[in-house]
Order: C-alpha cells, then sequence, then structure tokens
C-alpha cells in the first residue's frame, strides 16, 4: 500500500485555516493553506534557481525559525533531504559534516553567514552554493509567492533528513530517517499520547536535534495541529506562551522542567490546559516531579533516539510515581528484545542492551557501512543502551554500554548512581563517570550541580552508602557549576572524561 507524505496538501483542503505554526517571539502565523503554498513555490525556487532534485543534499545552519519549517517541506517535495547542522560547533566540527553530506546547497540565517563560508572552505567544496533563510535574495522572501508546484516527488523509503549524531567517540555520524519512518513515528506518538488537530505545542529544543523535529514537531503536522516555535529556550517564555495559547502538551528534559519550575512566578502562571509534559533525556528527580505534579501536570517519562523515530518509550502518568525511574514500555509498532553480554535474551531483572525493530528505525548511517553494519542486524537496532525491564514489563535504563564502568570486576551503571543523588533536595543535577584508579581499576566520580553553600561530600557519602552497594558508591565528589551539555539538553560524558583528566 503506498503511503502519502504530502500532509500539507491535506490539511490544506481539510484544516485550511487552522493555524499550523506560530513565531512565538514575532506573533507571525502560518495557516496550514498558507504554509503548503509556501511549500509549493519555496519547491519551485529550489529546482529553477539551485537545479535541486531528487537525492540532493540541503544543509542548514541557523536557530529555530518558521522558514526552516518551510524549507523542509519545499525541499521534500522535490525528493531532497534537509540536513540540519548544529550551528554551536566550530566551523572545523561543522566542515566535516559539510564534507560528509556533500550538499547541493547550504542555508543559513543571517548570524551564522561566516560560519557557513568557513566550514565551506575548510570542507573544500567551494563550488557549494549558500542561501540566506530571510532577508534580501533570500529563501523566505522567495516562497511568498504563488507559485504552484502540486507534485510530490518523495517516496516512503526515500530519506527525508538525515541528522548528525555526536556520539561518544570519533566523527558524528549521520542517521538517515526516511519518510516512512517519519510516518510511522508520527502515528505511534499520536496513538501514545492522544494528539489531535485541536492540540498545541511550544517547540523550543533546536531543529538541529531530532527531539526539536520529532518529538512532537512532525507529529503535530502529521495531525494537522499548531506548533509554537521560539528560538532557544526560555523558561519564562515557555511557560507564557503555554499559557497564553492553551497549550496541551509540553515536552522537555529534566534540566529545562527544572529551569521552568525555578522560574520567577511559575506558580501564578495559567496551565489548565496541559494534560501531560513528556520528559527524555535523563531519568528526572522524584521532587522534581512531585513539582510538577503540585501544579496538577503529570510526568511522562519516556525514551528515544535520533536512530529509531525518536519516540520509542513512554510511562504512563498515573505511573510517574509509582514505576520512578522507569522509561515504561514500548510505543505502538515498536517490537523490543533485551540481550545479555553471551547473546541469550535477559529475564525481568537481567540487565542487557535494548534492541528494537519496527518501521521507525532509521535507514542506516549516510555514507558509512561500517557503522551501519554494526548496528543494524536482522532487522534490529542495537540501541547501545543497557537496560532492564520488571516483572510488569516496566522497562528501566540502567545507562549507555560505554558508560558503565567495571570497578573491582563488578559493573556499575552510572545511571542507578545517578538516580540515587537526586534524591537529595540540594542536588539540581549529577552526573557520574569512571575514572582510573590504581586499586580498582576504575571508581566513580560524581559531578553534583548545587548551591555554594550546599555541596557536602560527608551527607553524599552517607546518603550512597544507605542506598547503593559499596563498590557503587562513588569515590570522589565534585561541584560544578554546570553540567556540559548538547543541543537537546542531554549531558556530555565525554566532556566530563576530558575534565577529570585536566584536573
Amino acid at each position: 500500500m503506498k503511503i502519502s507524505q504530502d500532509w500539507l496538501k491535506y490539511w490544506s483542503t481539510h484544516s485550511p485555516h487552522n493555524v499550523a505554526l506560530l513565531d512565538g517571539e514575532t506573533g507571525e502565523a502560518w495557516n496550514y493553506l498558507e504554509l503548503w503554498k509556501r511549500a509549493q513555490a519555496g519547491s519551485a525556487y529550489l529546482e529553477k534557481v539551485f537545479e535541486i532534485k531528487k537525492g540532493d543534499r540541503i544543509v542548514y545552519i541557523g536557530q529555530n525559525d518558521l522558514s526552516v519549517l518551510n524549507l523542509y517541506f519545499s525541499a521534500i517535495r522535490l525528493g531532497a533531504i534537509l540536513v540540519p547542522i548544529n550551528y554551536r560547533l566550530t566551523a572545523s566540527e561543522v566542515s566535516y559534516i559539510v564534507k560528509n553530506s556533500r550538499p547541493a546547497l547550504v542555508v543559513h540565517d543571517e548570524t551564522f553567514e561566516s560560519l557557513a563560508s568557513e566550514s565551506i572552505r575548510l570542507a573544500e567544496v567551494n563550488s557549494v552554493k549558500k542561501l540566506n533563510l530571510r532577508g534580501e535574495n533570500s529563501f523566505e522572501l522567495e516562497t511568498r509567492k504563488d507559485i504552484p508546484f502540486p507534485e510530490f516527488r518523495a517516496q516512503e523509503a526515500d530519506p527525508a533528513m538525515i541528522i548528525y549524531t555526536s556520539g561518544t567517540t570519533g566523527f558524528p555520524k549521520g542517521a538517515m530517517v526516511s519518510h516512512g519512518g517519519l510516518f510511522w513515528n508520527a502515528v505511534s506518538t499520536s496513538m501514545r499520547l492522544n494528539i489531535t488537530q485541536t492540540d498545541c505545542a511550544v517547540t523550543f529544543l533546536p531543529l538541529f536535534h531530532t527531539g526539536g523535529w520529532n518529538v512532537l514537531t512532525t507529529p503535530f503536522l502529521q495531525r494537522g495541529a499548531k506548533i509554537v516555535l521560539i528560538r532557544k529556550f526560555d523558561p519564562s517564555l515557555v511557560l507564557k506562551l503555554s499559557q497564553d495559547h492553551k497549550a496541551t502538551l509540553l515536552f522537555g528534559v529534566p534540566t529545562t522542567m527544572g529551569l521552568m519550575a525555578r522560574a520567577d512566578n511559575f506558580q501564578n502562571y495559567k496551565l489548565e490546559t496541559i494534560r501531560y509534559a513528556i520528559v527524555g533525556g535523563e531519568p528526572m528527580p522524584v521532587e522534581l516531579i512531585k513539582t510538577w505534579h503540585d501544579r496538577n501536570i503529570f510526568i511522562r517519562q519516556g525514551y528515544g533516539l535520533t536512530e529509531f523515530g525518536p519516540n520509542v518509550f513512554s510511562l504512563n502518568e498515573q505511573d510517574a510515581i509509582s514505576k520512578i525511574g522507569s522509561i515504561g514500555f514500548a510505543n505502538a509498532y515498536i517490537s523490543t528484545q533485551v540481550v545479555k553480554e553471551n547473546g541469550t535474551l535477559a529475564q525481568a531483572h537481567e540487565v542487557g542492551e535494548l534492541w528494537l525493530s519496527g518501521p521507525a528505525c532509521m535507514m542506516g548511517y549516510w555514507d558509512n557501512l561500517k557503522a551501519t553494519k554494526e548496528a543494524l542486524s536482522d532487522d534490529w537496532f542495537k540501541t547501545g543502551d543497557l537496560v532492564y525491564f520488571d516483572e510488569d514489563g516496566y522497562f528501566y535504563v540502567v545507562g549507555r554500554k560505554k558508560d558503565m564502568y567495571k570497578s573491582g570486576g563488578e559493573n556499575v551503571y552510572p545511571a542507578e548512581i545517578e538516580q540515587v543523588i537526586s534524591q537529595m533536595k540540594w542536588v539540581q543535577e549529577v552526573a557520574v563517570i569512571g575514572v582510573p584508579d590504581e586499586r580498582w581499576g576504575e571508581v566513580g566520580k560524581a559531578f553534583v550541580v548545587c548551591g555554594s553553600d550546599q555541596f557536602s561530600e560527608v551527607e553524599l557519602r552517607e546518603h550512597c552508602s544507605k542506598y547503593l552497594a559499596k563498590f557503587k558508591v562513588p569515590k570522589l565528589f565534585a561541584r560544578i557549576d554546570e553540567l556540559p551539555k548538547a543541543g537537546s539538553g542531554k549531558i556530555v560524558k565525554k566532556d566530563l572524561i576530558k575534565l577529570s583528566a585536566n584536573l
């Protein structure tokens, strides 16, 4: 069965005047009819002026903007592939992605013109053309024209976007996400979260990350719902926009949820329309969950990754406390298995690597057959995440395979220790890594974010000793002002390892 991927055409007919996208900072709004017309004009412009054809890659470097969404929908009408790049990277880092993806066009916002130019120079692909997103002679300006382009050339099995993952070692890998993968991610997300065209959410995660694109944005647009977009995270602004636009869902990571909870006037914002908040990245501390529950906003913790959707697991809100730390169970059309080190399937409470199978899985890594073969095996994607499930079938993440360390011959999973340390009320954030030790091989080192007058190594050690086996208790504790994070808000432990090595 052929499944239409032309979502905008459908909603431009069925709900033409419903708002699709709204700029939360300027108030600019596009309904579904206007977004469809802009996408047609954008396709015509890209084909005529830049000769973009099916399979070509279009890089984008810049912050969130309504026109980035239009750039995507314009590109896919031609069968082209969008490659969003993290603008926080250095020119050297961006140049690797530019050289690897071999784009036909680089689109950028004005702020990052120099980054785009320098990256192209370093990548030694000076023939690549550049285009401003907004302003004079820009993509946005051209899409205001009424130019019909009803043809939709992409097929379900074609790649729609390539999202580069930072990884823990080596160069980033470009996960190829197909149109079919986006469709099935949207379907399973809509089923699990009960998304309809009356829903509204604020998107603040950057659009170079799968969280910004595919946790709520593409599922909402597939369902004809409304996305309020802002350029970067501002806790008070997210709360105000959620209030003013009667948002029905809220998405974040523990860090952003904590910042919103500590924002001025947090208790005064009217958020009655929010059904629940979806939280991913890392386990959310129970005290923070209770803070949101006190506002009658219940927390649905989840799990996902760029290579698979990313909406894979979700914990029903009524289980947020009773199953604290759990990511719940898999969404629709996703099969799971937990594989132990010896290759056998794990039983309840046995730790193993999570493998996933389903139509939302990536196609593979762009131009990286070796990494693709390592990750994909007989329709299963090997996540690299270590998990277990309890007798009720609820899953728990204990850490990355690469994060696990051995202390005195025992496997230690940082996520377990972090969950215990986060129970202390004065701990705002925590991350644990393994560091070399002459006696034990490796020991734990905990980096803790808290007030300068609150940090107490004695209290931390006593608390850990109460709830953890002796070999799991970190040998070292350090206070840190801020944990290093990626654009998604997830903690970058390789930076902590570098920091620890230099101390």
